[in-house]
Parts: structure tokens; C-alpha cells; sequence
């Protein structure tokens, strides 16, 4: 298999530090580009906590709606990072699944999400703008879970 950087004739140098590239007007970075030799962490999905353990099940505030649901996966997550030495301002990746929610008329709630995001990321809070996906998916596996996301850190020199 041939490189592009074959293909092209050009030679490709590595990053001495991790880049991140796209339009600076974007919300979120086309990718991300990390040097070799730089640990990573990867989380494994992660789900919302219980906001409400005091309601029945199926009660949407017991685990909130989308917004309310990534932020606190966010806390949890920069509580994981946080564990190992790093910080949201390490995260180069997110991805996220999210599902229908009963309460938009079955759509997925893409705008809950993204304002959640928005909150944490690309601010002058945390300036980083990770290379990120949001997949749709049919169920996750608590049917009150509206999202569940995975992040990748990388260590900074």
C-alpha cells in the first residue's frame, strides 16, 4: 500500500507536538496529528450518571436530558483523565453515540450535544478543539441513556 506521501513524492516529517488542523472557524478539528513515541489514553465508553436514584425508572430525570447527560459523562471522564495526570486540554478525539430521545419527538438531540460540548471545549476554559464523531445509534444499553462517549488523550511533552 503506497502512502499518499508516495504517491505525491513528498516526504512526510513527524510532529514534535500534537497538531490539530481544519478551519479555525470550526467547531470541532479535522483531525489531530500526534507525534510518535506519545503515551494515549483511551477511555471506555462512558455512560451518565444517576442524577436522580430517588425517581422511578423511566422518570427523564433520573438521568436528564442530552445536555445534562454529556455533562456529566464530561465530569466523569475529566475525573478518569484527571487519575492519570492530564486534563481535558489533553483530549485530541471524542466519540459519541447517541440515540433517539422520546422527548424531541424521536429525534436525536444532536443540538443538547453539541451545546454540552461547546460548554467544555473551544472556549478559554479548554482552547483545544478535538477531532470528534457523533454515530447514531438505534438503543444503548440502559434505555434511559441517551449518549455514551469514548475520549483519547494524549500526554503533553
Amino acid at each position: 500500500m503506497l502512502l499518499s506521501s508516495q504517491l505525491w513524492g513528498q516526504s512526510a516529517t513527524p510532529p514534535k507536538q500534537v497538531s490539530f488542523y481544519g478551519p479555525a472557524a470550526a467547531t470541532i478539528s479535522s483531525g489531530v496529528v500526534i507525534p510518535a513515541g506519545r503515551a494515549v489514553v483511551w477511555t471506555s465508553g462512558t455512560t451518565p450518571p444517576l442524577l436522580r436514584p430517588d425517581l422511578a425508572v423511566g422518570a427523564r430525570e433520573r438521568f436528564g436530558d442530552t445536555r445534562a447527560q454529556a455533562s456529566g459523562i464530561f465530569k466523569d471522564i475529566e475525573m478518569q483523565l484527571r487519575a492519570q495526570g492530564l486534563s481535558l486540554r489533553d483530549v485530541v478525539y471524542l466519540r459519541a453515540y447517541l440515540v433517539p430521545d422520546p422527548a424531541k419527538d424521536g429525534k436525536i438531540d444532536v443540538t443538547g450535544w453539541n451545546t454540552a460540548y461547546n460548554d467544555l471545549f473551544g472556549n478559554h476554559f479548554t482552547p483545544v478543539k478535538p477531532a470528534r464523531s457523533t454515530i447514531g445509534v438505534a438503543a444503548l444499553v440502559n434505555p434511559e441513556w441517551l449518549i455514551e462517549i469514548e475520549a483519547v488523550a494524549v500526554y503533553p511533552r
